[in-house]
């Protein structure tokens, strides 16, 4: 029988050398696993992404550019590229036609120093813009020129993007990222779907969108139909924005809610289906993906606003251009100096005040009168005050009710503005809807004895106050 050698030998006291490998092996991958879970994602996880991700000069031969502020400020330009797609795909989501080779989508998003949160501002695709004079690729000079915002896609690519956003806007642009329709598809799909909320039900022939009242669960294709539908109503690109927007910072909340940023695996998998169809600047890397995912890991819905640049007034007629939109000469600036000054926009707004009920019609458009049914001096004339504080146009002087003392507060309405009595409902919460044919345009309260408060309401999107921007956070956003 042969020996155990030295090293195979058990020593009193002592643990086998075996048991010893492994249980350090046990702990080094504990550690390792603690470590990539602490900053969100390893590196390493990520940096095979960066091969996923097409390549574009954004900034070759840029001079003259806006000096860089705090912060990191990205173009996301989103395109009608449909290459990718099946023929399937395409009739499904109604995806046929020729794309225009321009941009669909533009915003520039900015995530601040501290990281503390992300602003978005969208820029109207048919805005009047000044291309300054640039180099094309073989070396021609082009002297400035009126352009639609879109087109300097079509005419310059991704760098002549570039340099008519940073010529408007002054802020210096850090990151270019295209987002093709294929992209855009896949990233919804990654991350399980979008719960989106509308007030009232959602038709577009041309995009396809149907979308019922309420909270929706939105795949890859769906989400695509939300976001491109231009003609739900009147808003037309407007509108669209607008939903874009609310699309935006739900896919946020999605992502930083469900442990994808938590997981680098599952952050890995997720970054992979999103780049396969992405397009980058040369400097964008697995750094960078690593330094926005943690950043996102510490973001609630509170967290991210989001504003369309502010327009002088409606579209307009301009010869060899068609319709256009002009940005508001004293807004906008604004608008974009906070973002060059890596201020919020919006977050600084009053949060000890209750959450504001969505409402279909906004407030300015509902005509309110008030009577008092509670039997309480001066109460219908302290409602009128808290309605019109609340946004509402109240009509009449307030008076006493026919009925005397009712105990529930009732709201009477002619049936042909039925959207405009539920938004008076939502402010006054309990009160009783009450269909009165031929009353008119205006609705008429009785206060009851249930009466507590006029509750803050608001339209689905937002309402600038004169003078301001009309933005919204991301917890106003998304689904309650």
């Amino acid at each position: 029988m042969t020996a155990p050698s030295p090293s195979s030998r058990t020593v009193p006291g002592r643990r086998p050398r075996r048991r010893r490998a492994r249980w350090g092996l046990r702990v080094s991958t504990a550690a390792a696993a603690l470590l990539l879970s602490a900053s969100g994602v390893g590196h390493a996880m990520v940096t095979g992404v960066e091969a996923g991700i097409g390549r574009v000069d954004a900034f070759q031969g840029m001079t003259d550019r806006p000096g860089g502020g705090a912060g990191l400020t990205f173009l996301v330009a989103g395109t009608d590229s449909r290459d990718k797609l099946t023929d399937e795909e395409k009739q499904k989501y109604h995806l046929g036609g020729d794309p225009c080779h321009c941009t669909d989508t533009l915003m520039l998003v900015h995530l601040a120093a501290d990281r503390s949160h992300a602003s978005v501002v969208s820029l109207p695709r048919d805005s009047y813009a000044e291309v300054p004079a640039y180099p094309d690729a073989e070396g021609r000079r082009h002297p400035e020129h009126a352009i639609k915002l879109n087109a300097a896609y079509a005419e310059g690519g991704a760098n002549l993007t570039v340099r008519t956003v940073e010529h408007m806007t002054g802020v210096h642009i850090d990151h270019y990222l295209e987002v093709d329709f294929t992209s855009f598809m896949r990233t919804v799909d990654a991350v399980g779907g979008v719960d989106l909320c509308t007030v009232r039900p959602l038709k577009d022939r041309y995009s396809g969108l149907d979308l019922p009242a309420g909270t929706s669960r939105l795949g890859g294709g769906r989400a695509l139909q939300y976001v491109r539908a231009r003609h739900v109503d009147a808003s037309a690109d407007l509108g669209r924005m607008q939903r874009q927007q609310r699309f935006l910072a739900a896919l946020l909340h999605r992502i930083t809610s469900s442990g994808v940023l938590m997981n680098p695996v599952r952050f890995k998998e997720v970054a992979d289906a999103v780049l396969q169809s992405v397009r980058a600047d040369a400097d964008f890397n697995a750094g960078d993906l690593t330094d926005l995912a943690q950043a996102m890991r510490g973001f609630g819905p509170a967290s991210s606003e989001f504003a369309s640049v502010p327009l002088r007034g409606p579209a307009e007629e301009v010869p060899g251009l068609g319709s256009t939109v002009r940005w508001d000469p004293v807004r906008a600036p604004r608008l974009f100096r906070a973002l060059r000054e890596d201020r919020p926009f919006a977050l600084h707004r009053d949060r000890t005040r209750p959450p504001a009920a969505v409402v279909d019609v906004p407030p300015e458009r509902v005509r309110v009168r008030v009577d008092n049914g509670a039997g309480r001096r001066g109460l219908a004339t302290e409602v009128t005050r808290q309605l019109h504080a609340a946004g509402f146009a109240t009509a009449d002087a307030p008076g006493d009710s026919a009925l005397g003392t009712v105990p529930h507060t009732v709201v009477s309405y002619d049936p042909h503005w039925d959207r405009s009595a539920r938004t008076v409902a939502a402010a006054l919460p309990g009160a009783q809807l009450r269909p009165a044919a031929g009353q008119g345009p205006v609705m008429r309260v009785t206060v009851g004895t249930d009466f507590r408060a006029v509750r803050p309401v608001r339209a689905e999107e937002p309402t600038p106050a004169p003078g301001s921007v009309a933005a919204m956070t991301g917890d106003q956003a998304v689904c309650r």
